[in-house]
C-alpha cells in the first residue's frame, strides 16, 4: 500500500491540476513570475488545529525551497485572533496554493473540533471513538487524519483493509451463518491475518454470532444502550465489540458505560462545519 505522504502528494497534485488547468491567469496577468511574497494563516474561529501538515507539504509540492513558519502544530487549540504559520515564497506560489491550503485546513480543522468533542466525553471511560467510511470521495485521508489528529481512532482506510460483513451482505449471501463461513475461508485462502467484522442486528443475531464464531469484532447495530448491556453480557468479552448507529454527543457516555470497545460515528466527518481561516498578504 501507499504511504500517507505518496497518498497526499498524489492528492496535492490532483486538486492542484483540478483549480490551475491551463493556468492561474488572475496571478499571472498582475504578478511578475519572479516577484517573491509573505503571508500569514489567520485563524478566525476557535478550534482544534488540522492540517498544518498538509499546508507545508501543499506550498512545498510547488517550491521545495519556500519558508514554513509554523505557530500551531496539528492537534492544538487555536483561538480567533492567533496566527497559524507564515510562508515566504514566490507570489505565484502562494496565491496558487491558497485557496487548496484554505480547503484542506479548514475542513479538517471542523471535523478535527467535532472529534475532539466527542473524545472529550469519552474521558474516563475505555471505549475507544471510531470513523467510518462516509467520507468525501478523493478526500478521505485528510478526513480521516484530522480525526485521528481530534483524538478518535480510523477504522478501515477502505474495503480492502478489514472484511466488514454488513446487512447487505449477510443478505444477499443467505445468512449470517454462510457469510461468515465464507469470509472465513476466503481469509484463509486469499488474505490470511485479515480481520473479519460482522454486523449484528438483534440479539438473537448476537446469539447466531457468539455460537458460529471465526470473526473478530461484532458490530451491534443501532442497539439502545440497555439492548447494548445486554448483548455485551452475551459476548462475554470473546469478541472485540462495536456499537454504531443513533450515537450522538448527547448519549455518548450512555453507551461508554456500558463497557463496549468501540463506539464509531458517521457524523464526525459528514456532520462537521468548515472552521473560518484566511490567508493574507504581509506587504513589508
Amino acid at each position: 500500500m501507499f504511504t500517507f505522504n505518496e497518498q497526499l502528494h498524489h492528492l496535492i497534485a490532483s486538486a492542484l491540476q483540478e483549480d490551475t488547468g491551463d493556468g492561474d491567469h488572475s496571478t499571472l496577468s498582475v504578478i511578475p513570475a519572479d516577484a517573491k511574497g509573505k503571508a500569514v494563516l489567520k485563524i478566525k474561529q476557535s478550534g482544534t488545529m488540522a492540517g498544518m501538515q498538509v499546508a507545508e507539504a501543499v506550498f512545498r509540492y510547488k517550491e521545495p525551497s519556500a519558508r514554513f513558519i509554523a505557530f500551531k502544530k496539528d492537534g492544538d487549540h487555536m483561538e480567533a485572533g492567533e496566527n497559524a504559520f507564515e510562508v515566504i515564497a514566490s507570489i505565484h506560489t502562494i496565491l496558487q496554493c491558497e485557496r487548496l491550503v484554505l480547503n484542506c485546513m479548514q475542513r479538517m480543522s471542523g471535523i478535527a473540533t467535532l472529534t475532539r468533542a466527542y473524545t472529550d466525553r469519552l474521558k474516563g471511560y475505555a471505549t475507544r471513538l471510531l470513523d467510518t467510511r462516509k467520507t468525501t470521495p478523493g478526500f478521505r485521508l485528510l478526513e480521516k487524519e484530522a480525526v485521528r489528529i481530534g483524538g478518535g481512532h480510523n477504522h478501515r482506510m477502505g474495503l480492502y483493509d478489514m472484511i466488514m460483513l454488513k446487512d447487505n451482505h449477510i443478505d444477499y449471501c443467505g445468512g449470517l451463518e454462510k457469510a461468515i463461513e465464507r469470509a472465513h475461508t476466503y481469509v484463509k485462502q486469499v488474505k490470511p491475518g485479515l480481520k473479519i467484522e460482522v454486523e449484528t442486528r438483534s440479539l438473537e443475531d448476537v446469539k447466531k454470532v457468539v455460537a458460529f464464531g471465526k470473526v473478530d469484532r461484532i458490530m451491534l447495530d443501532n442497539f439502545t444502550p440497555e439492548m447494548l448491556s445486554q448483548a455485551l453480557k452475551i459476548i462475554n468479552n470473546h469478541f472485540e465489540t462495536e456499537a454504531s448507529g443513533g450515537i450522538t454527543l448527547d448519549n455518548i457516555t450512555d453507551y461508554a458505560a456500558t463497557g463496549v470497545d468501540y463506539v464509531s460515528v458517521g457524523a464526525l466527518i459528514h456532520q462537521a462545519v468548515s472552521l473560518d481561516l484566511s490567508l493574507k498578504a504581509v506587504i513589508v
